[in-house]
């Protein structure tokens, strides 16, 4: 059992107290600096199941799911972090003035930040450890700051008939806006789906037009879409069980975006077990995972941020798990993608680069 995410949970339920969520709390934002060189991780204590926006003044905003730190101020409702650089990160507040409340009970887990008509929509899962039900919700913000204004739920998994349907991830293809989600599960249905959303992207008007792309052994789906191919990248085995998590990246990539999905020896990503491994944990970093959309800088080099966690400091006080954001290149080889060297970088290594 992951005790962070349980502690989460009740935060929630209001079965704990301390620091007050608002907007005024935030910390003084300092300005960054654009780095040549740097070491992971590029921000700690945590900043998990990260996921990275660019605004149009250039900088980078990246927000993780609702933990608390262990530094006292309680549990951060989506903390945000930002960055002209993917390198030097400041924390700026959080993206949530209060939980959303279609959902009785949860934590607001593993956020997607993208821009939709000009304005800025967070899709959020609501759950807690086990949930029989989870769900996912959307919220609207005009800047990538927020606070972000919760627009509801889209839907829980018995709504939609697909058992623990967290992780969302938006993607836009061919005029249409689809939501991709879905998490561990062995029941009926179990997997990774895709569904068209409304043209605004705060509703999905056909539950029935589902589509499922991976099987229930992934979870946190990114799609990146390149040469004529769409890659799914997941995550696989457990996240959250400190030194010893065994989270690891694998992918996949299909001709289209609804699939079929297989690895390199062609085996379908609907089938359990499949997936070529592109990132895994090593002696230092252990369960590297849940990662961002992937960024090309200005030189044209890929980059993808990620969580892992330092062996030797696996957990803050909280007792939740210390998942720090990692950043490491990608590189391509006969057109599969591979992230660093295969586990988590942990030397001195070339930044990014971004004029603006």
């Amino acid at each position: 059992m992951d005790v962070g995410r349980v502690l989460t949970g009740l935060l929630c339920l209001g079965l704990f107290t301390g620091w007050n969520p608002g907007r005024d709390n935030r910390e003084e934002v300092s300005p960054d600096t654009t780095a040549k060189k740097f070491t992971n991780p590029v921000f700690e204590p945590i900043l998990a199941d990260p996921t990275v926006v660019r605004a149009g003044d250039g900088w980078f905003y990246a927000y993780g799911t609702q933990d608390d730190w262990g530094d006292g101020k309680g549990s951060r409702l989506v903390p945000v972090v930002r960055s002209r650089d993917l390198v030097h990160w400041t924390y700026t507040g959080q993206a949530f003035e209060n939980r959303p409340a279609w959902k009785d009970r949860g934590g607001i887990w593993a956020p997607d930040v993208v821009r939709v008509n000009g304005r800025y929509h967070l899709y959020y899962a609501c759950s807690v450890w086990a949930d029989a039900d989870p769900g996912i919700g959307v919220a609207v913000a005009d800047t990538p700051e927020g606070p972000f204004r919760d627009s509801g739920k889209l839907f829980l998994s018995s709504d939609i008939g697909v058992p623990n349907s967290i992780d969302p991830f938006y993607f836009e293809d061919g005029g249409t806006r689809y939501l991709f989600w879905g998490s561990y599960s062995e029941a009926a249905h179990q997997g990774t789906y895709g569904v068209p959303l409304a043209a605004d992207g705060l509703s999905v008007p056909d539950f029935s037009a589902k589509f499922k792309i991976a099987a229930g052994d992934f979870e946190a789906v990114v799609i990146h879409r390149r040469n004529g191919y769409y890659y799914f990248i997941g995550s696989k085995e457990g996240c959250c069980d400190g030194a010893e998590s065994r989270y690891h990246l694998r992918v996949g990539r299909s001709r289209q975006l609804r699939g079929p999905y297989t690895d390199r020896e062609g085996r379908l990503l609907t089938g359990r077990g499949a997936g070529d491994t592109i990132l895994q944990g090593d002696a230092v970093y252990a369960g590297p995972g849940h990662c961002s959309r992937i960024i090309t800088d200005d030189n044209g080099t890929d980059w993808l941020l990620y969580h892992a966690i330092d062996r030797k400091q696996p957990y803050v006080p909280s007792k939740a798990n210390r998942r720090v954001l990692m950043l490491d290149k990608v590189t391509w080889e006969e057109g599969w993608p591979l992230v660093g060297e295969g586990v988590p970088s942990d030397r001195m290594q070339a930044a990014p680069v971004f004029r603006k």
